[in-house]
């Protein structure tokens, strides 16, 4: 099954202008950039934790799979390059196909994604076993000439911002994902951003992550976080609120970022994406997560979100 799938790929694997030695060898060969530092990340999902095969395209599996790591990308502020894809497939195979098949219909799920990004699959590994489906992709970008955007550059007195709406991303967000590479890289080269990450584990958790790193606290104004439709239809359903989900719900692979007031406000006003940017809080000298009333008063928030 390897030895076909390694043909399949071969022959359906576009060219790449940085890829000197792809699938076949032992390893790859890129012809690396210069101007830039590599940025690498790496990333697994697997079936009945990240998704279920049983009722999920496999097609949205390939590229979930993908799309999360080029997520992490984002959160640099680095250019996506290539990545390499190790599947570890069900020996029956499942989704109604068997184990060639479902590989197959997994690449046809990354490749339209690795094309709008430019990113060269360049290798990875096949095995197949008793167990579920799992994938695992390691992807390669470069910085610009900003440098590497990191969760530990805020500050006291900073805008925290994110782009898009939050929540509800179990009703199918959760697997199409759409990585804001573009986004990351246009505020980065457009404004002086000062922290960044994305929103993979829901907005509260990963604030207080990104307050942790940079040595002060996160305060939130709850009422200004912009809810998604999506959450507001799953409140309807479970209880909870619209804005429990747009704080915890985690997987909305949005950018969570801050910068100076007056950069902050400035790209607000100009709204430079096809998704909004907004203004939810500010960064506080006293650690951890806060929530600010309108009063200004501020009192300690729950981090709430996906824990592995």
């Amino acid at each position: 099954m390897e030895l076909e799938l390694v043909r399949w790929l071969s022959d359906n694997l576009p060219s790449h202008p940085l890829l000197r030695i792809g699938i076949g060898d032992d390893a790859a060969v890129l012809r690396w950039p210069r101007d830039g530092e590599l940025v690498v990340t790496t990333d697994a999902i697997t079936d009945q934790v990240d998704f279920l095969l049983a009722e999920t395209d496999p097609r949205l599996v390939g590229h979930k799979a993908l799309g999360v790591n080029l997520s992490d990308l984002a959160a640099m502020a680095a250019e996506p390059v290539a990545a390499v894809v190790s599947l570890v497939l069900p020996r029956n195979g499942g989704a109604g196909f068997d184990a060639k098949g479902l590989a197959v219909e997994l690449y046809h799920g990354m490749l339209p994604l690795a094309e709008r990004f430019g990113v060269a699959i360049a290798g990875g590994d096949t095995n197949s076993w008793d167990g579920p489906l799992a994938i695992s992709v390691t992807a390669f970008g470069r910085t610009t000439e900003r440098g590497p955007l990191r969760r530990s550059g805020a500050k006291a007195g900073d805008a925290v911002l994110v782009t898009g709406a939050l929540g509800g991303s179990i009703l199918g967000r959760h697997l199409s994902v759409e990585p804001r590479v573009r986004e990351a890289l246009l505020l980065n080269e457009r404004y002086q951003l000062s922290a960044g990450m994305d929103i993979s584990d829901g907005l509260a958790l990963d604030a207080s992550r990104l307050a942790a790193a940079s040595g002060c606290g996160v305060a939130l104004r709850l009422e200004t976080i912009p809810v998604s439709d999506d959450a507001r239809r799953l409140a309807e359903r479970d209880g909870r609120s619209p804005l429990e989900h747009a704080l915890g719900d985690g997987e909305d692979f949005e950018l969570l970022f801050t910068a100076a007031l007056d950069v902050a406000e400035q790209m607000v006003r100009e709204q430079p994406l096809d998704v909004p940017v907004t203004i939810i809080g500010e960064c506080v000298a006293e650690p951890g997560l806060w929530r600010r009333d309108t009063n200004g008063v501020l009192t300690s928030l729950e981090a709430s979100g996906f824990r592995h």
